[in-house]
């Protein structure tokens, strides 16, 4: 069955994208044990799932695995961001930044651009904002602007900075502090939509290339020729073979291979109810009190919430399946609102929160004694490692450069074990539910829907069009509906309340609401259940 909008060529039929239980099953059924594959993909965050569509894109047959769901890990967590490259000039790592702001315009003008869209940040200049740090910033926003220059981002997409008035100020962001305020600076950048339905685009799209993406089968042992593996569904286990075999399993890499010593960081984030903090027709950007280049991020989202973050923390010890948020960095991001804004926002206030782990490449060891840098500090540039037995492992990097570090690690694969390949086309390849702005404003479908579904958002509308129930919102204040329940279990391979709730929406990152609406997402895998 093909999706709604994925159009075929004349004369051909549109690819297969949807994921569903019964793909998974088909496909497991045909790997586990079946004929070498040319890649296997361990990770299906977004660095995995770039690469499962990169190595298919290139004519490969390619089998990706996680031992969760889409997006479990690190890539569900991050500030929804899409950065062009600008806190890594500060630090001198121009590379990084270029590949940065590169990647930021694949993403908004040809990948994805129903996905990332420009979005507006003030810096508001209060009194604690130094004006030999205004100068800093502003000075960084035109290096900034130059690196979208560079990259050939088109001004029509990301537009300039500049200063702002007090009065511009108190009107794009009227919750900062009015006394002594002395204006503001406005910078634009690339904003998800929703970080998870990147991650699931990207997925579906190399599932239309032929890539068998198969969620609940956890690697228990890899070797350079392919992996042994647990359905984690039934609990049998059986060998995928495989010419290749990458490791794209970000903070867990080194459990799977060895001599990977990756350092994790947490990023923390507060949930905010909607209207919280007033109006946001932008977001802000608030300097750390004490620090020259950090900034904590007030970020409005489209379903109303409010995102602030985030921290940048050392983690040691073992790491968890889902990392919490510490009272310390709350506490922390908290503090940093405090100083700018005039309305207070108390522990009380903080709706939920969530942390991520950033899967940073640990060069300490290599670099000899002394004392570790800080996270914040540690070079986002990715490595592409072989182990002796073979094993491809891409670390470090960001969620903007996922497509980079995709094509990098296939690179390598391709080159190592001879396989039959070419260059990498992803650049140009538009995920599931891209077209161009003037395309997507023509749909006929809400807004919302469009911004998360793209092409497809037609498709989404009308099953609420067929049956009235599924129009309905899932719980009462939050936009989602039970269309988008059914959507995710039928096309986007969603298999349970939690895939439902905690990924393909993100109802459940504020638990009161993620229990009010667990019985609607019950319902609609009981329903899909009784279908099949």
């Amino acid at each position: 069955m093909s999706t709604a909008g994925s159009p075929a060529t004349p004369g051909h039929t549109a690819p297969d994208t949807s994921l569903t239980a019964g793909r998974r099953a088909r496909e497991l059924g045909r790997t586990v044990g079946g004929e070498a594959v040319d890649v296997l993909v361990v990770g299906l965050g977004a660095t995995g799932a770039g690469v499962a569509l990169d190595a298919a894109a290139r004519g490969l047959s390619v089998a990706a695995i996680d031992a969760h769901d889409l997006a479990f890990g690190t890539s569900r967590w991050s500030s929804k961001l899409v950065h062009g490259g600008l806190r890594y000039l500060a630090s001198a790592q121009l590379d990084v930044a270029h590949e940065s702001a590169v990647e930021r315009g694949v993403l908004m003008e040809r990948t994805a651009p129903h996905l990332v869209g420009a979005q507006p940040f003030v810096l508001p200049l209060t009194p604690l904002v130094p004006r030999g740090q205004a100068a800093l910033a502003r000075a960084g926003f035109r290096a900034g602007d130059g690196l979208r220059l560079a990259a050939r981002t088109a001004r029509a997409t990301l537009p300039a900075p500049r200063r702002l008035s007090a009065v511009e100020t108190r009107h794009l962001a009227p919750a900062v502090r009015g006394a002594g305020l002395r204006g503001g600076l406005l910078s634009w950048d690339g904003r998800l939509t929703d970080d998870a339905r990147l991650v699931t685009a990207i997925a579906r799209t190399a599932a239309g290339r032929g890539a068998r993406l198969l969620t609940r089968v956890r690697a228990l042992e890899l070797t350079g020729s392919g992996a042994r593996v647990r359905d984690e569904l039934t609990g049998e286990e059986g060998e995928i073979r495989a010419r290749a075999v990458i490791n794209a399993s970000g903070v867990w890499a080194g459990g799977l291979v060895d001599g990977i010593r990756v350092r994790p960081s947490r990023g923390t984030h507060l949930v905010l109810r909607e209207g919280r903090l007033g109006p946001l027709p932008a977001g802000l950007h608030i300097p750390v009190p004490g620090e020259t280049n950090r900034f904590v991020l007030v970020l409005p989202q489209d379903d109303g919430r409010v995102y602030v973050g985030l921290t940048d923390e050392p983690v040691e010890g073992d790491v968890p399946d889902v990392p919490t948020a510490p009272e310390a960095d709350i506490g922390f991001l908290l503090d940093v609102l405090a100083c700018a804004l005039d309305v207070p926002v108390h522990r009380d206030d903080v709706a939920g929160a969530f942390a991520g782990l950033r899967p940073l490449l640990d060069t300490t060891a290599a670099a000899g004694s002394g004392a570790a840098p800080r996270t914040a500090d540690v070079s986002r540039r990715h490595a592409v490692l072989t182990s002796a037995d073979g094993v491809i492992t891409v670390v470090g990097g960001k969620l903007t450069t996922y497509r980079r570090m995709a094509e990098d690690a296939v690179d390598a694969a391709v080159a190592a074990h001879r396989l039959p390949a070419g260059p990498s086309p992803t650049a140009a390849l538009p995920l599931v539910g891209a077209a161009p702005p003037r395309l997507l404003a023509a749909l006929r479908a809400p807004r919302r829907l469009i911004r998360r579904y793209g092409t497809e958002a037609p498709a989404v509308h009308a099953l609420g069009a067929r049956d009235p129930r599924l129009r309905e919102p899932v719980l009462d204040g939050h936009p989602v509906t039970r269309a988008e329940l059914v959507w995710a279990i039928r096309h986007e391979g969603a298999l349970d309340e939690s895939d439902l709730l905690d990924r393909r929406t993100r109802i459940g990152l504020i638990t009161s609401d993620r229990t009010a609406a667990l019985p609607a997402a019950r319902e609609a895998v009981g329903e899909a259940l009784g279908s099949r």
